[in-house]
């Protein structure tokens, strides 16, 4: 009988020393890298329901001489795949057609006839998101990673973080004969791009309007009926 009580103390000691061996402590790392997951998997599930984001409020002051901006403007054909910094999101996207005058909502890009009918879809690695100045927000249209698409041929920039996509509202230029629509919605594009360009050459990011997307891939992608597909610029970080 005694040689029983041994034996299963014996082995009692064991599975609780072995249990105790396995118990590891959860550092402060742990549990930064576990709210991170869950903050992830909550976006996803967000962006499942299209849902929207508010972006940082943009700085509106300081920031570079222009003729600085001016002489370095230029396009930059590589990038890292770093993602943006939440500040430099908002800066870009404020800059390149945000709101400037809340009085009446006019913004930062001029458009024929005060349209505003160029839209801004932001791709990036998570999906592709519609950029609404009105509130400066992103809502999602679509989830995944539609870079490739985005950039059609120019393969070198699909690493980029975020890719702007400029699409032309047919709602918003009803008022234009259809004879003029895309030569106004292209004018206007450009100013955009351009916005885009001084932006990027104040806070030394990278960028390249490109022509050749895959116009139609995009469409379908953003689902898009009438509206029209215009050109992409890749903005990221430089090597």
């Amino acid at each position: 009988m005694k040689s029983k009580i041994v034996v299963f103390m014996t082995v009692f000691s064991m599975i609780f020393t072995y249990g105790k061996s396995q118990v590891v402590p959860v550092t402060d790392a742990d549990r930064v890298a576990a709210n991170r997951s869950a903050a992830d998997r909550a976006t996803a599930d967000a962006a499942a329901d299209g849902e929207e984001y508010d972006l940082h409020p943009p700085e509106r002051g300081g920031g570079r001489p222009f003729m600085e901006l001016l002489n370095e403007r230029r396009s930059t054909r590589t990038f890292t795949d770093r993602e943006l910094e939440p500040h430099h999101l908002s800066g870009l996207l404020w800059a390149a057609n945000g709101v400037n005058r809340e009085e009446d909502g006019k913004r930062t890009a001029p458009s024929a006839r005060d349209m505003r009918e160029i839209d801004i879809y932001v791709i990036t690695p998570k999906g592709a998101f519609l950029y609404i100045p009105e509130v400066h927000q992103m809502r999602l249209v679509k989830s995944g990673d539609f870079r490739k698409e985005a950039v059609g041929r120019s393969d070198f920039a699909a690493v980029a973080p975020v890719i702007l996509v400029f699409v032309a509202n047919a709602k918003k230029m009803e008022k234009i004969e259809v004879a003029s629509r895309d030569n106004y919605a292209h004018i206007d594009c450009g100013y955009v791009s351009q916005n885009v360009y001084l932006y990027c050459a104040s806070e030394k990011l990278a960028t390249v309007a490109i022509g050749g997307v895959n116009k139609e891939a995009m469409a379908k992608i953003l689902g898009l009926k009438n509206d029209k597909v215009i050109l992409s610029q890749p903005v990221g970080y430089m090597h």
